[in-house]
């Protein structure tokens, strides 16, 4: 959960300034067999902050080129299935993302976003770690000492703030305007990189602001239902909790 520039090496990222891109036209500036494949314009999310990276195809010339993976350098690497034909460079693609992942990872971003709003707000706990796949995820949170009924609190906040139907808006501000924002960091080390100069705001209006790279929902509502699963504790008052989206 981190912020992110619009542009990737040569690849203009669509997914920062509209999460609800599916396909678009692009251009392929280089393809390799060992790096990958670089287009001029992709909506593919690469990863990170503990959401996985998109999977989906390329079509061109007849021909199409499975992506299961990107790979994060100088470039922004998509990776083809194996043995799946690479396109030349110079090459007029059609990218498509695979729709159905995308948006629960979208609802399960956002979702996250709303756990560790309540979880700040009720309890001033701030993250330790986290992890998520589609429809699932763990978050950990420092938390020294909980009510007994701390698992059921939170899904009942959490559930309480979804049907509010926030508004989860997406901004980017200059680092010192954003770093005025109180609590904007969210997790109990900072991991933003210090040469940032541009970052990236999540703000679930009324509930929580924070730095984040991620794609998400448009409101609170299209989440759907958070069901804490698991409270565990991991020791020195970490506690993790696992949530599905239902």
């Amino acid at each position: 959960m981190t912020s992110s520039d619009n542009v990737h090496g040569h690849t203009h990222r669509l997914e920062l300034a509209d999460a609800t891109v599916r396909e678009w036209d692009a251009t392929v500036v280089s393809a390799d067999p060992d790096s990958g494949i670089v287009l001029d314009r992709s909506a593919f999310y690469p990863g990170g902050g503990g959401q996985p990276p998109d999977h989906g195809v390329l079509l061109w010339g007849g021909v199409r080129t499975r992506i299961v993976g990107t790979r994060k350098g100088d470039e922004l690497y998509l990776l083809p299935a194996e043995g799946d034909p690479l396109p030349p460079v110079g090459t007029a693609v059609r990218g498509a993302l695979d729709d159905e992942r995308r948006t629960q990872l979208m609802r399960t971003h956002s979702g996250l976003h709303v756990l560790t709003g309540v979880v700040f707000r009720d309890f001033g706990a701030l993250v330790t770690g986290g992890n998520m796949e589609p429809l699932s995820a763990r978050m950990d949170f420092d938390l020294a000492e909980v009510p007994a009924d701390f698992k059921d609190r939170v899904a009942e906040a959490c559930n309480a703030e979804i049907a509010r139907d926030r508004r989860i808006n997406v901004s980017e501000l200059p680092r010192d305007e954003a770093f005025a924002i109180p609590d904007i960091i969210r997790t109990a080390t900072n991991l933003l990189p210090p040469d940032i100069e541009v970052v990236r705001i999540v703000d679930i209006v009324g509930l929580d602001a924070q730095a984040d790279g991620g794609t998400h929902v448009a409101s609170t509502a299209m989440i759907g239902r958070v069901e804490v699963t698991k409270m565990e504790n991991k020791g020195r008052g970490f506690r993790r909790l696992r949530i599905q989206i239902v």
